[in-house]
C-alpha cells in the first residue's frame, strides 16, 4: 500500500484548476465559494452550475442577484473590491443547468465539452428539508448522483460529495467515518461494500406514481408524498426523508465512482461561521435557530430533548475548510473512496442541556442587544422534557386551547388565539426537529483530523477544521446569537409580533 502524500497544500493543488461547484444558492456552498475566491485566487475557473429562475433567468442572472450580492462577500468587498469584481468577471462561469436532469439538461455536445474542462467536482446541491415530498427529495438528494458521477467519469475528475453525519439514521453508539449500515428493513449489500439501492428506488418510485395517479389536488398530493417519505424513511431506518435520501445518494456515488476518486464529506448540524469571512455569518434560520426563534417570540416554552446527551454542532467555516482539504487531497493524491465527518462530538463535545443553559442565559441577560430576535424581554424559562411528558403536556394544552377556542367562537371572537398558535408551533417544531435534540450517538472524525495533519503548517492556519477551536460559551453566546440577529433576520415590522407559525420554522432549503 502506498503511503499518503504529506505536506499537501490547498493552493498548490487547486491553482490553475477548473472546479465545478453545485448548490451555490445555498448557505454552505456560499462559504465554500467565498473561501475559494479569497484563499485560492490562482484557481483557473470556478464553474457554478445553477438552475434557471422561474422567470426564465439564466444562471448568470441568478448569480448576480442571489450570490454576488450576498453579505458573505462583504469582507472582500471592503478589503479588495477591484479584485472581487475582476474575479467574478474573469474566473466565475455560470452554467444554467439542473442536477436532477440527465446531462444537467444540457445538449449532449455541451455536456461533452463541459467534461473536457472540469478538473474536480464539488457537489453541495441538496434539499435540506426534513419533510420534503419524497419525489422531490429523491430527485435532488439521490438520483442527481447518477448525473454527477456520469460527468466525473467523462471528465476523469474526482467527486467531492457533501452528505450529512445523520445518514447514520436510527443507529446508536459511536459513529465513525465508514459506510453506514441501515438500521431498519434489509437492503442488499454489494460485494464492494456499498448498498445496492436500485430495487429500493424502483419500489419507492412505483409508490410515488400510484399516489400521483390517485390524488389530483396539489396540496393533498404534497402532503401524501411527504407522509410517504417519512413512512418509508422510518421503515428502512432513518428519521426523515432528508437523511434517507442522502444515504441513498452516498450509495449511488460509491457505485458510480467505483475505482475512481470519491470523497464523501459529512457535516453534523451546520451553524454560523466561527471565524471567516466574519464571525457569526449565517444565511437563514437553521435547526437550532428555529427553536431559539420560537422561544424569543414567545411561541413555545418547552420542547422534547435529552439534556445529558451530546448535540453535535459545527460552524460552517470548519465544514467549508474540510471540503477544500478533501478537494485538494483528491487532486494531489488520488486514491480510493474516502469518508470524512466534520463534527464536534468526539473532540469538543457539548451537552444539549448546556447549549440550552447558555442560550437561555444570554437571552435573558442581553435580549436588548438582539433587536431582530427579541421583541420583548423573555420572562419564562425554556423547559426541556422527555417524550412521555411532552405528549402529556401537549394533550393537556390541546384540551385547554380547544375549550378556550370554542368559547371564543361562541362569543364571536375571530382569529386563532396566541395559545393555539403556540401549540401549533411547538407541535411543528417537535415533529421536525426532535430527533436532532435527542441524540443517540456520537460522531467521530479521526480521519479528517489525520487529513488535516498532512497539509503544511500554513494551511493548518488558513484552513482549520478542528472543533477544539470552538469556545462554546463564546461561540454560542457572542458569535452565533449576534450573527443570527444580524444576518438571518429582517428588521422588525409592525405586524411581526403576531407572525404565524411559518415565521419561526425554517423554510425548505433547496440549493442547486
Amino acid at each position: 500500500m502506498t503511503q499518503p502524500v504529506q505536506n499537501l497544500s490547498v493552493r498548490a493543488a487547486l491553482s490553475g484548476k477548473r472546479i465545478l461547484l453545485t448548490g451555490t444558492t445555498g448557505f454552505l456552498a456560499k462559504v465554500v465559494l467565498e473561501k475559494l475566491v479569497r484563499a485560492v485566487p490562482d484557481v483557473d475557473r470556478l464553474i457554478l452550475l445553477i438552475r434557471g429562475g422561474r422567470g426564465c433567468d439564466g444562471a448568470r442572472e441568478r448569480f448576480e442577484r442571489e450570490i454576488a450580492t450576498s453579505s458573505v462577500f462583504d469582507r472582500l468587498r471592503a478589503e479588495q473590491p477591484d479584485f472581487l469584481e475582476r474575479f467574478f468577471i474573469d474566473k466565475v462561469e455560470c452554467l444554467t443547468g439542473e442536477v436532477t436532469e440527465p446531462g444537467f439538461g444540457l445538449p449532449a455536445s455541451k455536456f461533452v465539452e463541459l467534461a473536457g474542462r472540469v478538473d474536480v467536482i464539488i457537489n453541495a446541491a441538496a434539499s435540506v428539508n426534513f419533510r420534503e415530498p419524497l419525489d422531490q427529495a429523491l430527485a435532488i438528494n439521490t438520483m442527481s448522483l447518477h448525473h454527477l458521477t456520469a460527468l466525473a467519469r467523462a471528465a476523469n475528475a474526482p467527486l467531492i460529495q457533501v452528505s450529512t453525519c445523520y445518514v447514520n439514521g436510527y443507529n446508536r453508539g459511536e459513529m465513525r467515518e465508514q459506510i453506514v449500515n441501515p438500521a431498519g428493513a434489509a437492503i442488499p449489500r454489494h460485494r464492494d461494500g456499498y448498498y445496492d439501492v436500485d430495487a429500493l428506488i424502483g419500489k419507492l418510485q412505483k409508490k410515488i406514481e400510484r399516489i400521483k395517479a390517485a390524488v389530483r389536488d396539489p396540496k393533498l398530493l404534497e402532503r401524501r408524498l411527504t407522509e410517504l417519505g417519512i413512512a418509508e424513511s422510518n421503515r428502512y431506518g432513518w428519521n426523515d426523508t432528508y437523511t434517507f435520501t442522502k444515504w441513498m445518494g452516498e450509495q449511488l456515488a460509491m457505485r458510480g465512482m467505483h475505482g475512481r476518486p470519491l470523497s464523501i464529506l459529512r457535516p453534523s448540524i451546520i451553524e454560523s461561521v466561527l471565524q471567516e469571512p466574519a464571525p457569526g455569518w449565517i444565511e437563514g434560520v437553521k435547526v437550532a435557530d428555529a427553536i431559539i426563534l420560537a422561544y424569543a417570540r414567545g411561541k413555545t416554552s418547552f420542547f422534547p430533548a435529552k439534556t445529558d446527551e451530546v448535540i453535535d454542532i459545527i460552524p460552517a467555516d470548519l465544514v467549508a475548510n474540510s471540503i477544500l482539504l478533501a478537494t485538494a487531497e483528491a487532486i494531489a493524491d488520488p486514491g480510493p473512496h474516502r469518508i470524512y465527518q466534520c463534527c464536534s462530538g468526539s473532540s469538543n463535545p457539548i451537552l444539549m442541556g448546556e447549549v440550552i443553559r447558555l442560550l437561555e442565559g444570554e437571552s435573558k441577560r442581553n435580549w436588548r442587544a438582539y433587536d431582530r430576535l427579541f421583541y420583548n424581554e423573555p420572562k419564562h424559562d425554556f423547559r426541556v422534557v422527555n417524550n412521555a411528558s411532552f405528549r402529556l403536556m401537549m394533550g393537556a394544552m390541546g384540551a385547554v386551547v380547544s375549550v378556550r377556542s370554542a368559547l371564543q367562537r361562541l362569543l364571536g371572537a375571530g382569529g386563532a388565539s396566541r395559545s393555539l398558535e403556540a401549540l401549533r408551533t411547538t407541535r411543528m417544531l417537535a415533529i421536525t426537529f426532535s430527533f436532532y435534540t435527542q441524540p443517540r450517538y456520537r460522531f467521530h472524525n479521526s480521519q479528517l483530523l489525520a487529513l488535516a495533519q498532512r497539509f503544511n503548517a500554513q494551511d493548518g492556519f488558513l484552513f482549520p477544521v478542528d472543533a477544539r477551536l470552538i469556545n462554546w460559551p463564546d461561540y454560542l453566546c457572542r458569535i452565533h446569537m449576534a450573527g443570527l440577529n444580524r444576518y438571518a433576520l429582517r428588521r422588525r415590522e409592525a405586524a411581526a409580533a403576531s407572525a404565524p407559525v411559518s415565521a419561526v420554522v425554517p423554510a425548505p432549503q433547496v440549493a442547486r
